[in-house]
């Protein structure tokens, strides 16, 4: 009789250790497309058997263990973060890149050419008033295409900051979810892991690759121990150390909670890339429109001042004005002249054409950099394109890098749906089995009481 309830016992046992496999199976199902997940495994012990010390054997459930592998996650969050810093690159740049066009009939390139073609027409008739004010008028479209593209640049530089700002904030959200998920995912005592927490956690940690590099230490408590850059503390336990953005200078900064500068830990994601376009791609662009604008500007002044206007007499105004300080794209601009304060011809000439033919020559003239202005420009726009092609090429290798990482990850921890249907199947059947041996030994025992004699 004792080894028939000691079967019952084994047999109950069984039935529940199967019972946790099937919830298992049913978890990873449910979750197969939960971010984060990692597919869990049901394990089975076998119990001590020794009949002289009471120990009967037989099998119990063992501890839910976890697919997730430390390096594929790792692995998927730095492509992560090469991705974005890229795809924030071919942003910026594209708006960048709209200023530059050099296949339009308008902006720069068109507005320069027609200054100095009206200088042509001026001199084919010098004393023609609708062609002095035409040159005027030209002078004043140059001013205003180089104007509308440096502060239109300048925008995207204030666009830079705000879209930082934000995104700073989403860092600090996310450290927050992290510092929550840290105080729900203390170590089990009896080493198991929390398939929802765990997966709401590196869910929330390739969130943050996307925007930030970092580097995350797994604790002996069970928490995660957030790096910017590896070298400031963003989490650490329950407790967050918000970053800020410092927009108080022309230079962007990202400072700790500490106040130090940390911009140059910040290396990758999307943070890095508006960085990167703020501090460094965009200036370097403003200073070549700016001189660009300085040149056209100083050179046209220049020539004009050499000639002599209508009625014989020096030009006592130049035709363009800038301030250098702020920046000769952003503040180009026309001085008050009348038609015949052009100085079209040149000195004891008066009403020829000698002057004018000479600014006529100007534009094609290598006088800036050895280059025409129309070729510095061209370079320029050369440049934001080269600029935008080498970011989209690495935006596509990157993001092919990331569907290999991501596979790998998918192959080492993620959910199979035909696997976990052979597994419901065979758990399923070890039910049935252990139920019907259950219902056999439930008989045999009835059967026993039944046949012992009477008191």
């Amino acid at each position: 009789m004792g080894s028939l309830m000691i079967a019952l016992m084994n047999t109950a046992n069984s039935m529940k250790a199967v019972e946790q496999a099937l919830t298992v199976t049913e978890n990873n199902v449910v979750n197969a497309s939960t971010p984060g997940y990692a597919k869990q495994t049901a394990t089975f012990v076998a119990q001590p058997f020794d009949l002289t010390v009471g120990l009967p054997g037989g099998v119990a459930a063992g501890q839910v263990q976890s697919s997730r592998d430390a390096f594929a996650e790792q692995a998927v969050r730095h492509q992560q973060t090469d991705v974005n810093y890229y795809q924030q690159k071919v942003s910026d740049l594209t708006s960048m890149e709209s200023y530059f066009s050099t296949s339009s009939t308008s902006g720069i390139g068109p507005a320069m050419t027609s200054l100095f073609q009206s200088f042509s027409t001026l001199s084919v008739n010098p004393n023609d008033t609708v062609s002095r004010q035409n040159v005027i008028n030209q002078a004043q479209s140059v001013a205003q295409n180089f104007q509308s593209t440096a502060l239109g640049l300048e925008s995207q530089g204030t666009n830079i900051d705000q879209e930082t700002n934000s995104t700073i904030a989403t860092i600090n959200q996310l450290a927050g979810q992290v510092a929550t998920i840290n105080g729900e995912n203390r170590v089990d005592p009896f080493g198991g892991v929390n398939a929802g927490v765990d997966a709401q956690l590196n869910s929330t940690l390739e969130q943050l690759s996307q925007v930030v590099n970092f580097t995350a230490l797994q604790q002996p408590d069970g928490t995660v121990t957030v790096y910017i850059g590896g070298q400031t503390p963003l989490v650490v336990g329950g407790q967050t150390f918000a970053i800020s953005g410092d927009f108080s200078k022309p230079q962007t900064a990202v400072r700790s909670s500490t106040g130090a500068d940390i911009t140059g830990q910040i290396t990758g994601g999307q943070l890095s890339a508006m960085l990167d376009d703020k501090n460094n791609v965009l200036p370097t662009y403003l200073q070549s429109l700016n001189k660009l604008a300085q040149g056209v500007a100083d050179q046209v002044n220049t020539g004009l001042s050499k000639g002599i206007d209508e009625n014989g007499a020096s030009p006592a105004t130049d035709l363009f004005t800038y301030n250098a300080g702020i920046g000769a794209g952003a503040t180009l601009a026309v001085n008050s002249l009348t038609p015949d304060q052009i100085a079209a011809a040149l000195p004891g000439a008066q009403g020829g054409n000698g002057n004018a033919l000479k600014m006529s020559a100007l534009g094609n003239g290598a006088t800036l950099n050895n280059f025409t202005f129309a070729q510095f420009y061209g370079n320029i726009a050369a440049r934001v394109g080269t600029d935008l092609s080498a970011a989209t090429d690495n935006q596509t290798t990157k993001q092919s890098l990331l569907n290999q990482a991501q596979t790998l990850r998918q192959q080492a921890s993620g959910v199979s749906l035909d696997q976990e249907a052979a597994n419901l199947v065979a758990f399923q059947r070890a039910y049935q089995a252990n139920a019907k041996m259950l219902t056999v030994l439930d008989s045999l025992t009835q059967f026993l009481m039944n046949a012992l004699p009477n008191s």
